[in-house]
């Protein structure tokens, strides 16, 4: 098995030792898995059993020969949210508990927690910062696992672990099966009217695929999103609003209720088992907000801001159905795309249709590695001869400014059958530093799920799209510029409420002309995207701006209301998530949908009493693009000083250290208030001359 099983080779003959995808099969994970808990096991023995006192060194600074686990488990669990199928399911329900309990044995080994204890109370010599940190998440990491507790709740603290990796594995396969399993066929022409011929085209394409004759129309995003807004036939919209909106909600295998309710109460319970109050304050303290109190500090904050323009945002989209259907007509949820898109193109002439054409993405994958170089110097070349899992991926050697080989990139751009939807970066392998392997360069990946090409069109984007793909390939930056010594620091090892600013500061990009005319073409002619129509961007930005907001604001109140109660949760979750959002709420709820039961960010992803950390990255990124906006947004000092004290820094120092140390001073809501047009721009009274002439009248008195 050795001989043949790629795991089992430390160093993998590819380029920069990438994953073998092309030699990788489904009865490799297994056994590569068992050989890496073996190993794991025969290290952390070797520490425990070192006869020297603990030291940094021997404790806490030493790293294992060959952490196979940590590479079979990175490849088989990344491609169980890009590329799985019922085998891969199934094996995950086997290997999960398997690996919770291994991590349980090293939580609960008393003899390590002593030695990492003994380093953590009396440092062995003085430490670096980042040795420091270390250090800390450690020692931190052991307390809030439970290696403080008696025997008795150690006991039940694993019970808890093992029942969780199961339950949130389950939480997100019903939400992937769930969503595979609705499909609008339609076989009439007129059920079309309204949806733009891309959308047509798309879905042709997928009833093709599905050997299934006319168009078919699914929940996935690209799919989804154009039929939601364009189309005319209000009775189909309602039908796919419904069936995106009551996911995981019926009377089968793939129901989440009893989930949501049971993840909520095992979150509880091991939170009060370690001493605190609700699963809140015992994640909150490892953020850069500390508490509930600042969270819902933000939370009221942008209700305060944000709710009344927003009522009014809706008040206008719904004068504007009734101008067209009449003074009775009642504006639904399945209504609110459609209208809005009326009203925006009523008012700037522009919608996501008009820009496809100028959005094609292979230019603007050229746009975005290209800003990148401007930016940071980088460049992006693609290697053919690394092995990729999908003929969709590619796979690119990152090179930085003096050519010296800096990362890999996978990008991994369209929906399919065995793909979570969404959009998120990951990485297939970290970045450290060590005497044996010099500065070991890391291998990220971006993965989306962008709209197809077609038989008659290349992969068309629409500005939205554009907008994801800068926020993926900011978390990509945020990994490919790491610099640190320990792995378990580097890339995106950072506190959940400041790893979305890297990805969020680049969102700020899609609408700035500068950077739109370096790649937005037509897709036929090759004409440069008229600036009319960027003036109508530009001026559009803001629109229904409060509303996204106070969308957003709403997952905050009910990500926090199951997270800060203190008593078992009981409730029936459509009720308890009605009230949780009710301050928030600009529609009525509309019977059966709901929206915990496949909300995966709080229930099956890192998000959990976390949500918030959105809107926080989103305070933190208006701030600091503020300083590109100042000293022009390509400036490559500014971008450099990004670089060095923000992305390559990972989590080696507290975030508001390393945002203070970029930004001078601490953030605030204002220059998020200014972008939005909540707020006006400070604008002085007086420039130089007239502090100039105010001077000269005193010296005149």
């Amino acid at each position: 098995m050795n001989s043949i099983n790629p795991f089992f080779t430390k160093h993998y003959p590819t380029p920069h030792e990438t994953a073998p995808f092309d030699a990788i099969r489904l009865e490799h994970y297994e056994p590569a898995v068992m050989e890496g808990i073996r190993q794991d096991e025969a290290f952390i023995d070797s520490i425990v059993n070192n006869p020297e006192p603990p030291t940094f060194d021997n404790t806490i600074g030493i790293t294992a020969p060959d952490d196979m686990l940590e590479r079979v488990t990175k490849v088989f669990f990344n491609l169980l949210s890009a590329e799985t199928n019922d085998e891969m399911d199934a094996l995950a329900q086997k290997l999960s508990p398997i690996l919770t309990e291994h991590a349980n044995n090293i939580i609960f080994n008393h003899r390590y927690f002593e030695r990492v204890k003994a380093v953590h109370d009396n440092p062995d010599r003085e430490l670096t910062p980042e040795e420091q940190m270390l250090l800390q998440k450690a020692y931190d990491g052991f307390i809030r696992s439970g290696a403080a507790l008696n025997d008795e709740q150690q006991a039940r603290l694993r019970e808890i672990n093992n029942e969780m990796t199961l339950l949130t594995l389950q939480f997100s396969q019903n939400n992937l099966k769930e969503t595979n399993a609705f499909q609008l066929h339609l076989t009439k022409k007129t059920d079309l009217t309204g949806l733009p011929l891309s959308a047509r085209e798309a879905a042709a394409l997928a009833a093709k695929e599905a050997g299934l004759e006319g168009w078919l129309f699914t929940l996935h995003a690209p799919s989804y999103g154009p039929f939601i807004t364009y189309s005319n036939r209000r009775d189909l919209r309602k039908q796919m609003y419904i069936a995106k909106n009551t996911i995981c909600t019926h009377d089968n295998e793939q129901n989440n209720f009893d989930i949501v309710r049971r993840l909520v109460n095992l979150r509880l319970e091991r939170a009060q088992m370690l001493g605190y109050k609700n699963f809140a304050d015992y994640v909150l303290v490892h953020r850069m907000a500390e508490n509930a109190d600042n969270v819902n500090k933000l939370i009221n904050d942008l209700l305060d801001a944000y709710l009344e323009p927003a009522r009014q945002e809706l008040a206008e989209i719904e004068q504007k159905a009734r101008s067209i259907e009449g003074e009775d007509f009642v504006l639904e949820p399945w209504d609110f795309a459609y209208y809005s898109h009326k009203l925006k193109k009523e008012r700037y002439n522009i919608d996501a249709e008009m820009l496809r054409p100028y959005l094609e993405l292979s230019r603007v994958k050229e746009g975005v590695f290209g800003l990148a170089t401007r930016l940071y110097g980088i460049t992006f070349k693609e290697n053919p001869d690394i092995p990729v899992y999908h003929p969709d991926v590619t796979a690119y050697d990152v090179l930085d400014r003096d050519g010296s080989f800096l990362a890999v990139l996978y990008t991994d751009f369209h929906p399919r059958k065995g793909k979570q939807s969404g959009a998120w970066m990951t990485s297939y392998k970290d970045q450290w530093i060590s005497e044996e392997d010099g500065n070991s360069r890391p291998h990220v990946s971006v993965t989306m799920n962008f709209t197809k090409p077609t038989e008659t069109k290349p992969s068309l984007l629409t500005l939205g799209e554009v907008e994801t793909f800068l926020h993926e390939f900011g978390h990509a930056l945020h990994g490919i510029f790491a610099n640190t010594r320990f792995a378990g620091l580097s890339g995106t090892s950072v506190y959940w409420d400041f790893v979305e600013l890297p990805s969020q500061i680049m969102e700020n990009y899609a609408i700035e002309p500068e950077f739109l005319n370096t790649f937005a073409r037509h897709y036929k002619n090759g004409r440069r995207i008229p600036q009319k129509l960027i003036d109508r961007i530009i001026s559009s930005r803001n629109y229904n701006v409060a509303y996204a907001c106070i969308r957003q604001v709403s997952f905050c109140l009910l990500d926090m209301a199951y997270y800060t109660i203190t008593e078992p949760f009981t409730a029936d979750v459509q009720e308890f998530e009605r009230d949780a959002w009710s301050r928030a709420r600009l529609f009525s709820e509309v019977e059966g949908t709901c929206m915990s039961v496949q909300f995966g960010h709080i229930m099956s992803g890192g998000y959990a009493a976390g949500y918030y950390s959105y809107k926080w990255a989103e305070v933190l990124d208006a701030d600091a693009f503020s300083v590109f906006k100042q000293n022009g947004i390509f400036d490559r000092a500014t971008a450099q000083h990004f670089r060095d004290e923000i992305l390559s820094r990972g989590g080696t120092e507290h975030p508001m250290t390393l945002y203070r140390r970029f930004r001078g001073q601490e953030p605030t809501i204002d220059a998020l208030l200014e972008r939005n047009g909540i707020k006006p721009p400070v604008i002085p009274r007086r420039g130089i001359k007239g502090e100039r002439k105010e001077k000269k009248e005193k010296r005149k008195g």
